[in-house]
């Protein structure tokens, strides 16, 4: 596919730099200050660290013509009635796509979980968590529903970026509507959950160790009302770390519970739960293998293929525990994808 080539890439990207610092001189109270790279994502989104009277912030860095920073403005602010430890927006610039924030660090989970910190971070993930899908009784209409077109494109990344793409798998009709009967049963158990708030991306390089109000929240700007188990599953069979099923489960029950104990409506049997839990994990796994071969193929980012094994090896264990995704999984035994192995 055509794309911007690395010189007109790299051009734009010292134009925006530019830009950005003298956005900074003009917006900061300050004769002086230092700016550093912070962290970049999967969008077009950059951000950097700035420091200045002692103090750190981060300004965001989002193509206006790329990135629309309409909903992260005014998510924010709905995260930050809840309670939630979210970045404040001090400054903003919706024309030029620059935003000043506060600095909730430089200690993203996924850096320091371990068996001696696991319990305690997913703690107080879970805790926040909560709270969040609670906002859907503070206001049910302002962000976008999780419709059965939106599950359904998702998935459908699987099947053209990672199968077409990657992989160069053209499938016959046969395999094509298994396939097909796949996503539909998964959008159907996903549509069939309790609807809350969803954050989306509530995973390990998105929840920052705080030394109070832990954790740390961002990338929350995709944010919509759907199911329940969405964000569990992001944060609890993490595309970029895994823990053995059996721990997971047990972290399922107990958010189970914390869930029903704060007026959650979900469904009450352990077992029902979880099957929620693992259904709508094989349709965000599908969608993110699709979202890492695209961001290899058409971004040139190719650093999350290493992590398409792991979320692959989450969608083969659970569709090989449910009668209904059996056939869906000699599908994928048969393609002898290589990841798989």
């Amino acid at each position: 596919m055509a794309g911007s080539s690395s010189n007109e890439s790299g051009e734009f990207l010292d134009k925006r730099y530019e830009q950005l610092k003298g956005w900074l001189a003009a917006t900061l109270d300050a004769a002086e200050y230092e700016i550093q790279p912070a962290s970049a994502d999967a969008s077009f989104r950059r951000y950097f660290r700035v420091f200045t009277g002692g103090q750190s912030f981060i300004v965001m860095d989002a193509p206006p013509e790329k990135e629309n920073v309409g909903p992260f403005i005014e998510i924010a602010g709905h995260l930050l009635a809840l309670g939630l430890h979210v970045p404040e927006i001090f400054y903003q610039d919706l024309e030029q796509g620059f935003l000043l924030l506060s600095d909730l660090g430089s200690r993203p989970y996924l850096d320091e979980l371990g068996d001696s910190t696991v319990e305690r971070l997913y703690g107080d993930a879970l805790g926040a968590l909560v709270v969040l899908q609670a906002g859907i009784y503070t206001d049910d209409d302002f962000l976008p529903e999780y419709s059965a077109e939106l599950l359904m494109s998702e998935m459908e990344l699987f099947r053209d970026w990672y199968l077409g793409e990657h992989h160069g798998l053209a499938l016959s009709a046969s395999r094509a509507d298994v396939l097909r009967e796949a996503f539909e049963l998964l959008r159907d158990q996903a549509l069939a959950q309790t609807r809350v708030w969803v954050h989306r991306d509530y995973h390990s390089r998105n929840l920052m160790i705080c030394e109070s109000h832990n954790p740390g929240i961002i990338d929350f700007q995709d944010a919509v009302i759907g199911p329940v188990t969405y964000d569990l599953v992001s944060l609890l069979r993490d595309c970029y770390i895994a823990w053995p099923r059996e721990r997971v489960e047990d972290w399922v029950k107990g958010y189970h519970q914390l869930a029903m104990d704060s007026g959650i409506p979900v469904c009450e049997d352990d077992e029902e739960f979880l099957r929620w839990f693992d259904w709508m994990g094989v349709q965000r796994h599908l969608k993110a293998i699709g979202i890492f071969a695209r961001l290899n193929h058409r971004d040139g980012k190719p650093g999350y293929l290493k992590d398409i094994p792991r979320t692959l090896a989450y969608v083969l264990d659970v569709c090989q525990r449910y009668p209904e995704l059996e056939s869906f999984y000699q599908l994928l035994d048969e393609l002898d994808l290589p990841e798989a192995a």
